[in-house]
């Protein structure tokens, strides 16, 4: 039997786009939108269209899973570096008062032990679930961690400038050369990123947020400024300077001391790194942060 109808009834999510009169054809809304009186409206961020396409409902925010690999690969690269500090630790431990062991500087290798050990330890922060306690951790702890490290480089290898510079005008010894008075300075250069975090929880409180990377996509996130970002990093960029100076001007010492070429080597490579690291990071999505941030801490 023939119809009298010259077009369909349209679908969910399809609103109708008239030719004539009377006549119609289904045009199918964004997957970002639902109907409205016959057009197409785009739902809010964090929301979704529902099943029928009448109305948006609330996303569910977005958390990195533990057994996703963007998790996966920093923890097992971040817990192979936890086993391996430990174990360097307890080496030293166990040879402690060894000729070796001492020469090494053993006070500053503890200082820089524990820095190592706190940066591999951010990464399970850093993967956690975003809540206002781990935002603050995080926070202290990412330039923490790192000035640790730096701060015992810096104060080794300005040591060992002070020490020969010294020895070619005269045949005192530098002052706080110790390794009481070596321990003090770098606790002081640590203390100076840290009151800088505390003071920047303070102004700026630790929350969280939702952002938007993808249409129909909402990620829970820790809420920071960038630029609070940045000037958090800016005094670790700065000891790496003074760290790769000194490294360079140690370079050329007597054989018994050739850690300092080994220290060149390494802040020369922490250098590139650290070059490729904030364009990048800056430049990526959330997922994409952790993996960048524990490559360029081992």
């Amino acid at each position: 039997m023939p119809r009298s109808i010259c077009s369909e009834t349209c679908p969910s999510g399809h609103i109708r786009n008239y030719q004539d009169q009377c006549c119609w054809v289904c045009v199918s809304c964004r997957e970002d939108a639902y109907v409205f009186n016959d057009t197409c409206k785009s739902c809010l961020p964090g929301y979704a269209p529902n099943k029928d396409k009448t109305d948006c409902d609330k996303l569910k925010a977005l958390v990195i899973e533990w057994l996703s690999p963007w998790a996966l690969v920093p923890l097992i690269f971040s817990s192979f570096g936890i086993l391996c500090t430990i174990f360097t630790t307890c080496v030293f431990i166990r040879y402690n008062r060894t000729p070796v062991i001492m020469a090494s500087g053993r006070e500053l290798c503890y200082v820089l032990l524990s820095g190592v050990l706190c940066c591999y330890s951010m990464s399970f922060i850093i993967l956690a679930k975003p809540s206002v306690e781990t935002c603050a951790v995080m926070r202290v702890g990412l330039g923490l961690c790192l000035s640790v490290c730096y701060s015992a480089i810096f104060t080794k290898t300005n040591r060992i400038s002070r020490i020969f510079n010294r020895g070619v005008k005269s045949i005192k010894r530098p002052v706080y050369t110790s390794p009481i008075s070596q321990v003090a300075i770098a606790l002081g250069i640590v203390s100076i990123q840290l009151i800088g975090a505390i003071a920047w929880l303070v102004i700026e409180r630790p929350d969280i947020r939702e952002i938007y990377p993808y249409p129909l996509t909402a990620v829970l996130t820790c809420r920071v400024s960038t630029f609070s970002l940045i000037m958090s990093l800016i005094y670790n960029m700065i000891l790496i300077i003074l760290c790769t100076w000194y490294a360079f001007k140690t370079r050329k010492i007597p054989e018994n001391f050739n850690e300092a070429k080994y220290i060149g080597f390494t802040m020369y490579s922490t250098c590139i790194v650290w070059l490729a690291f904030l364009p990048i990071y800056f430049g990526t999505n959330n997922d994409y942060k952790v993996i960048v941030d524990r490559i360029t801490t081992v």
